[in-house]
């Protein structure tokens, strides 16, 4: 059973001082902190059996090769995928989305159209927009609905354009926390003969998800916010695309035979996975996996829930308050702006006070467009959060407020 307390003391920066108080951190949606099974796991992995993976003959590199791959099998009954060639190890899902646009860009003719969400990550627009630039596709931004949540009728009546060859959209905004209707988008593509392109970066800290049952062509997401180590990310995607689609960058391990009359590709997923890998980064992204089972994943989300139910209403109650959005299904993150204050100068005076939190347009500039911001604070949660620390950031946000209108 999940117990907040316990959990907390498996992660040693919360213990830490900021300014001569107490940490509370709140931008979770940036990155996660790590338990202490991910730092040992790493650690592990570098004092015990360090070595490259893959074609070594010695004890090291098998056992490097063993626990990753062995991770890859973790990841892949994490999020309900058995075909280990499915699972395409990355940095990160940035690199996952310019790996999907890169290639699909094969099967795409000038005047093809994209449709894209407005409230989107720049790292699922700007690889769309490279491809608008070299090879002449449309993109066409997705609505959002007044409370922030991307709009399934309005993508559906931007169908009818029979040009529509890609939709792409994330699973969770990360500027508004807003959980857009994967399912419903994924079926839309289907429907169309179209690819779709799910960003999960933000779903997977915050929801069990099954690409097996979601059924999308192409899911990414990043082990940073999933209490994992950064510089690791997976593209999930459907065999029968992988095999057609060409890798997109060459060099070790993705090769089969190279000669200067020809080269010859490797297999799935080794295919897309050019160069050494972060073996220490994938190993730990399983321990990440592992502790997350072990402490009651499903409890931590129920806990993380109250507590963002908790934060929101405390929020909504300030008349000083400007929150971003209003969605109906939402998790985990709160933007908002004081009102007559500059995000920066919010988010240094709570950073005095010992809160982390993000300030900024969050990789979302479109998102800010559409709501007419240049920019919100953003304070994002993880289940090790607590009501405790609600109270004290809104105690901490009424002093901001008060010494922004004095």
């Amino acid at each position: 059973m999940f117990n907040c307390e316990t959990v907390r003391a498996d992660f040693p920066i919360l213990n830490r001082q900021i300014h001569s108080q107490p940490l509370v951190y709140f931008d979770n949606a940036a990155t996660s902190q790590k338990p202490k099974a991910v730092i040992q796991a790493i650690s592990d992995y570098y004092t015990g059996y360090n070595s490259n993976i893959h074609r070594g003959v010695h004890t090291l590199s098998g056992e490097a090769t063993d626990a990753y791959e062995g991770a890859r099998g973790r990841i892949g009954r994490w999020f309900g995928t058995e075909d280990l060639g499915e699972i395409i190890l990355l940095r990160g899902a940035t690199e996952a989305l310019n790996l999907v646009a890169a290639s699909l860009a094969h099967n795409l003719r000038s005047g093809d159209v994209i449709l894209v969400g407005t409230t989107e990550h720049h790292a699922n627009i700007v690889p769309w927009q490279q491809l608008e630039t070299s090879i002449g596709i449309k993109i066409v931004p997705i609505p959002v609905d007044s409370r922030g949540t991307l709009s399934l009728d309005k993508a559906r009546e931007l169908t009818r354009n029979n040009r529509v060859k890609v939709i792409a959209i994330g699973h969770v905004s990360n500027a508004i926390g807003a959980v857009n209707d994967a399912a419903g988008f994924v079926s839309l593509a289907r429907e169309i003969n179209a690819f779709s392109v799910i960003d999960g970066a933000q779903a997977a800290p915050h929801m069990r998800v099954n690409c097996a049952l979601l059924g999308a062509d192409f899911y990414v997401l990043s082990a940073h916010k999933c209490c994992g180590p950064t510089g690791i990310g997976v593209l999930i995607g459907r065999r029968a695309l992988l095999d057609e689609l060409p890798p997109w960058q060459g060099g070790g391990d993705m090769i089969d035979r190279v000669s200067f009359s020809g080269t010859t590709y490797n297999e799935l997923p080794w295919k897309f996975e050019a160069g050494t890998p972060n073996i220490a980064g994938t190993i730990g992204f399983a321990a990440a996996l592992d502790y997350l089972e072990k402490i009651d994943f499903d409890g931590a989300i129920a806990h993380e829930n109250r507590v963002h139910r908790h934060l929101i209403k405390a929020m909504k109650s300030r008349k000083s308050v400007e929150l971003l959005g209003n969605p109906e299904n939402w998790v985990s993150v709160c933007s908002f702006n004081i009102k007559g204050a500059h995000p920066n100068d919010v988010g240094t005076l709570l950073d005095q006070l010992g809160f982390a939190v993000r300030t900024g347009h969050h990789c979302a500039m479109p998102t800010m467009e559409h709501f007419n911001l240049p920019g919100t604070c953003r304070a994002s949660l993880a289940f090790y959060n607590s009501i405790d620390e609600v109270d004290a950031f809104i105690e901490g946000l009424d002093r901001v407020a008060g010494m922004l209108a004095g």
